[in-house]
């Protein structure tokens, strides 16, 4: 289960969501609506490995705890526009002080061949297929497809180069046991 359907217990909120260490280098020259949204997305990628796609994606526990903790009003999140040119920058900062990457051509194919040897065989259900490719781009570092992108492509047939689809049709042409229902 991801952040935004968990049921946090303010202990979790506390430990999960409270900037430390070298977070405050990253938000230090930030202030309101871009602050709280910053270390919101900050915090976000840590636990999840990709970015929220919605403001809603936040635990309004989260929220009001950050919120707190930057000192900017919870209410003043909406208006920080997740497709804007600063969020695009946010993200790269985060990426970048975290230490992952765009996913390579080699990564890919490392990818492919990872899905359909090692889970196609023991795991046919979607989600959880999804959800391995997530942890494995994780560990590895790599910048990991957010849900609407990988959806998105499945739909239009087509996707590009790293996305979660892309990476199914390949495995489930390696691995017949990963064919799509």
């Amino acid at each position: 289960m991801g952040v935004h359907g968990r049921e946090w217990s303010p202990e979790d909120v506390v430990a999960c969501w409270t900037p430390v260490g070298s977070d405050s280098d990253l938000v230090a020259n930030k202030s309101g609506p871009t602050r709280l949204g910053f270390v919101l997305m900050l915090k976000y990628f840590e636990l999840e490995g990709r970015f929220p796609q919605f403001l809603e994606e936040f635990p309004p526990a989260a929220v009001d705890h950050v919120a707190d903790v930057v000192k900017v009003p919870g209410g003043d999140l909406a208006k920080y526009d997740l497709s804007s040119r600063s969020a695009k920058g946010h993200r790269t900062q985060i990426r970048e002080a975290l230490g992952f990457r765009p996913a390579t051509r080699a990564d890919e194919e490392r990818l492919t061949g990872w899905l359909a040897d090692e889970v196609c065989p023991v795991e046919l259900v979607e989600d959880r297929l999804r959800e391995a490719l997530l942890v494995q781009c994780r560990s590895d570092r790599n910048r990991a497809p957010g849900p609407y992108r990988a959806d998105r492509g499945r739909r239009a047939g087509a996707g590009g180069p790293g996305f979660f689809w892309n990476w199914w049709r390949r495995a489930t042409r390696t691995a017949p046991r990963c064919s799509p229902r």
